[in-house]
C-alpha cells in the first residue's frame, strides 16, 4: 500500500511514513439531529488530502452530467438551485483544471442510456444524443483535453459500464497502461453510482485486476446525491424517502468500510507550503 505522510495541523507534529500522499486529520463538525445521530454512531473519519508529484494520481469524475446536475434536465435533474451538487460541479472543475495543467491523467464517466433499454427503478434518463448525457457546461472542455478518457455507460456502476463486448474492459486498460497508483473520485451520486464504481474498483484492486493501483480516495465535497424528502415520497406508492445529507454520509460511510479514504479537502502541497 501506499505510504502517507500525517500531518496533525494543531502541534505541526509530523509523523512521516514512506510514502507521498499526504494527509491531515480534520476536526469533526456535527449538525442536524437525525444526521447528529447517525454520525455520532456511524463515523467518517475525513482527512485533508495533499497531493504531490511523486505518485501517479488520477482524477475520476463520475457522471458530471446535466441530467443529474442541471437544473430542469430530465427526470432525474434538480429542480431548483441545489448547494451541495453547486459545490461538486464546483470542486470538480476546480480539480479539473490543477490535474490537466499538470497533465496527469483524467477519466470521467457520463451516463448514457438508450431509449429502449430502461434502468429499473429509474424513469428515463439520459438518453443518449440528449443534453442531459452531456458534460455540464462548465466542465464541457473537457472533451478537448488530450490527457482526458471520457466513457459514456450505460451502468449505475462505471466499472461494469467500461466492458466493451470483446470482454476488455477501458478503465482497467486505462489503469494498467498509465500505471496508476492512486484514484481520487470525485461524482454523483455519493450512495448509487459513485459507490458502485468504488466499490468494483477496490475488489478489482484486491484480486489483482488493477496491478498498480494501490488507494482509492473520495472527496466528500466533490461528492453530491439528490434530495427526495419523506414529505414527497408520502405523496406516491412510487417514490422511497431519500434526504440527500443523511444518505450523502451513508455511501460515504460505505465506501470507507470498502477501504477507500474519505479526503474532506483536496490541494497540491506545494500550494499548501506556500501558503502557510
Amino acid at each position: 500500500m501506499i505510504g502517507w505522510n500525517f500531518f496533525t495541523m494543531g502541534n505541526k507534529t509530523e509523523l512521516e511514513t514512506r510514502g507521498c500522499l499526504n494527509i491531515i486529520p480534520k476536526k469533526k463538525m456535527i449538525t442536524g439531529a437525525p444526521l447528529d445521530m447517525l454520525k455520532e454512531n456511524l463515523p467518517v473519519d475525513e482527512e485533508l488530502l495533499l497531493l504531490s508529484n511523486d505518485v501517479t494520481t488520477s482524477l475520476v469524475l463520475v457522471d458530471p452530467v446535466n441530467g443529474f446536475c442541471t437544473i430542469d434536465s430530465g427526470n432525474l435533474a434538480p429542480q431548483q438551485p441545489d448547494q451541495r451538487i453547486e459545490e461538486m460541479v464546483g470542486e470538480s472543475v476546480r480539480l479539473a483544471k490543477l490535474f490537466c495543467g499538470k497533465k496527469w491523467p483524467m477519466f470521467a464517466f457520463l451516463d448514457t442510456h438508450r431509449p429502449d433499454v430502461p434502468e429499473h427503478p429509474y424513469p428515463p434518463h439520459c438518453i443518449v444524443g440528449t443534453e442531459e448525457a452531456n458534460l455540464v457546461p462548465a466542465l464541457e472542455w473537457l472533451e478537448k483535453e488530450p490527457y482526458v478518457t471520457i466513457r459514456r455507460k450505460d451502468y449505475i456502476n462505471g466499472f461494469v459500464g467500461s466492458f466493451d463486448k470483446d470482454g476488455s474492459n477501458v478503465f482497467v486498460d486505462w489503469i494498467n497502461a498509465s500505471q496508476i497508483k492512486a484514484l481520487l473520485v470525485l461524482g454523483i451520486c455519493t450512495d448509487i453510482c459513485v459507490l458502485d464504481f468504488v466499490s468494483s474498483t477496490l475488489l478489482a484492486r484486491n484480486r489483482g485486476i488493477l496491478v498498480p493501483l494501490e488507494e482509492v480516495i473520495v472527496y466528500s465535497k466533490g461528492c453530491a446525491t439528490f434530495d427526495l424528502s419523506v414529505h414527497v415520497a408520502k405523496s406516491s406508492k412510487e417514490l422511497i424517502a431519500h434526504p440527500q445529507d443523511l444518505f450523502h454520509h451513508v455511501g460515504l460511510y460505505i465506501a470507507r468500510a470498502r477501504g477507500a479514504k474519505i479526503a474532506s479537502e483536496v490541494g497540491f502541497w506545494y500550494l499548501w507550503i506556500e501558503s502557510e
